[in-house]
């Protein structure tokens, strides 16, 4: 649901999990959480940062359409995560990935 769909999900991440693993989800958040060392929120939180950092490197996207397609409430919310996440906004990011890219011919 973060990496591999362009389609806005319909449900919630704990909802898709839940009907997926036929467990409690809190059982499930439990057990994830003693195992990972980390909540499913935050794993899923980092993931979505990632896919966000794709989309900043890789495609021609602002990031009002980013944080549309990857279904954030506001772009002040996918900034605020990305911030907390990788320390960067995700304008000063994407400055950053623009000048390391480089062409293929280039290299």
């Amino acid at each position: 649901m973060v990496h591999y769909s362009d389609e806005i999900p319909p449900e919630n991440f704990s909802k898709f999990l839940q009907k997926k693993m036929n467990l409690d989800y809190h059982k499930m958040a439990e057990i994830f959480s003693k195992t990972k060392g980390v909540t499913i929120e935050h794993f899923i939180i980092i993931h979505k940062v990632e896919r966000i950092k794709e989309l900043i490197t890789y495609d021609n996207l602002n990031i009002t359409e980013i944080s549309y397609k990857m279904k954030y409430s506001s772009v002040a919310h996918l900034s605020r995560q990305f911030k907390k996440v990788t320390g960067l906004t995700p304008t000063f990011f994407k400055s950053l990935s623009k000048r390391e890219r480089k062409n293929l011919e280039d290299l």
